[in-house]
């Protein structure tokens, strides 16, 4: 059980979030305030009826509502209006830096313009106080063609995005389907990361390494099932961004008390906590760090540790990072006097 003590400092510490899929931050409010405004039809009569909806058993029967969610974004205001109100949130959480996922093809395959999409995102990272950098993500369940003529049509706005993600339906569609077009990206000198061993197998982690060239996994946790892998991720220190409340709400594992986040660190790997698709999942940040403090076995060193991890782990120059570790040192030097 958290005392309200580490309640308080680990809410208050700062944070770095790396696993956002800024289209999971659509909450049902703003979802029925934008279909107003832009004339959708949705196939919910209220907020609390959406909101109820939100039960799922698995990836895909998430997917399926979030997709449905999305289809209100049309305009590039509607996506500065997303964006900011996740920015907004992340800035109560004390998260200093954040990298946003955002998946173009489920709003270009609409009709919706690529220029919209990513400068109403963009934008609002702007005009925020967050340090926000944006991710573009391919969706696996299409093909590489098809993520082929959507980095074509990024392209023109390479300047506001900082690297390339996987993500989308896992089983069935392994990383190694997408090595031509992250070699590509890998060319024009983009960050890699990859969703790999959530409902995927612990091989689909080992291939986003070895094929893709990922310098992140996202979700990763179920690498403890391969003792070798597991030994390779803490040797070269890759970051896993691990989204608890997610991993609960999808089963893959049945309550908090169950998530192998303890193990992860316990075993040397560069763990962070995220909060995926927040509106749909549960939670921001700090209710994603109040459940696991008081699931799990962590104390305030495991607080101090996954606050730095989140910036050891983030994109940045080299002296932001510092900049910002010193900031978490600074935070927590009076709860460590000895050290």
């Amino acid at each position: 059980m958290m005392n309200q003590q580490l309640r308080a400092v680990v809410r208050g510490m700062p944070k770095a979030e790396l696993h956002i899929h800024i289209e999971g931050s659509l909450e049902p409010e703003l979802i029925f305030a934008l279909a107003e405004r832009n004339g959708v039809a949705l196939a919910y009569e209220s907020v609390e009826q959406l909101r109820s909806a939100y039960a799922f058993t698995d990836l895909q029967s998430f997917l399926d509502i979030y997709y449905a969610g999305a289809s209100v974004l049309l305009k590039e205001q509607d996506f500065y209006d997303m964006t900011r109100a996740y920015l907004a949130r992340a800035e109560a959480d004390n998260v200093l830096h954040t990298e946003i996922f955002f998946d173009p093809q489920t709003h270009t395959a609409r009709g919706v313009a690529m220029a919209d999409v990513i400068n109403g995102i963009y934008r609002a990272c702007q005009d925020s106080p967050v340090s926000a950098t944006l991710i573009l993500c391919f969706l696996r369940h299409l093909s590489e063609e098809d993520a082929f003529a959507t980095l074509e049509q990024a392209l023109p706005y390479r300047d506001k995005f900082i690297g390339i993600g996987l993500d989308s339906s896992e089983v069935g569609n392994p990383p190694e389907k997408f090595s031509r077009v992250f070699a590509r990206c890998r060319e024009l000198g983009l960050h890699l990361v990859a969703h790999a061993g959530e409902e995927g197998p612990p091989a689909y982690i080992r291939t986003a390494l070895d094929d893709l060239k990922v310098e992140r996994i996202d979700h990763g946790v179920r690498c403890l099932e391969d003792a070798e892998l597991t030994a390779r991720l803490a040797r070269e220190q890759i970051a896993l961004t691990v989204c608890p409340l997610s991993n609960t709400k999808l089963r893959v594992f049945d309550q908090m008390h169950d998530h192998n986040l303890a193990e992860l660190l316990a075993a040397g790997l560069l763990v962070t906590v995220n909060s995926d698709d927040p509106a749909y999942f549960g939670g921001y940040m700090n209710d994603n760090y109040d459940a696991i403090f008081e699931a799990l076995p962590l104390e305030l060193d495991h607080a101090r540790q996954l606050s730095r991890n989140g910036f050891v782990a983030a994109f940045l120059p080299q002296a932001q990072k510092d900049a910002l570790l010193a900031r978490v040192d600074a935070y927590f030097a009076p709860h460590f006097p000895t050290n």
